[in-house]
């Protein structure tokens, strides 16, 4: 989404990101990548949980995790052992959500620039 804040700006929309990670655990990640949005913590997943968005991982899965050295527990900073869906919403200036795209599987993301399109669409 960085790439696209120059054109979502011009167009007066601004961005925002959740994550269950608490906010320490995200500054490498955004300084890294130099974000200039920003970058919420849900603890817990809460929010994600009231929208819908919130899903369990089943033992087996979680074992896997793991195995691969990444304990949610200690990444988001709770043991709900919990994620949310990734989502992207386009809410207009009235607070009405306008688009949505959302997949349970992580690996179906809207691109950015569908992100800039729908902002386009509410002109």
């Amino acid at each position: 989404m960085q790439h696209v804040t120059g054109a979502l700006k011009e167009l007066g929309a601004t961005i925002c990101a959740i994550t269950p990670q608490p906010s320490d655990a995200s500054r490498p990640l955004i300084e890294k990548h130099k974000i200039s949005f920003d970058v919420l913590s849900d603890r817990g997943n809460e929010y994600a949980a009231k929208l819908g968005l919130r899903f369990k991982l089943p033992d087996d899965l979680k074992q896997v995790y793991l195995s691969f050295g990444n304990d949610l527990a200690i990444r988001n900073g709770e043991d709900s052992w919990t994620l949310p869906m990734p989502a992207r919403f386009v809410i207009d200036a009235s607070g009405i959500v306008r688009s949505v795209d959302v997949d349970p599987d992580y690996r179906y993301r809207p691109e950015p620039e569908k992100t800039v399109e729908d902002v386009k669409a509410l002109k």
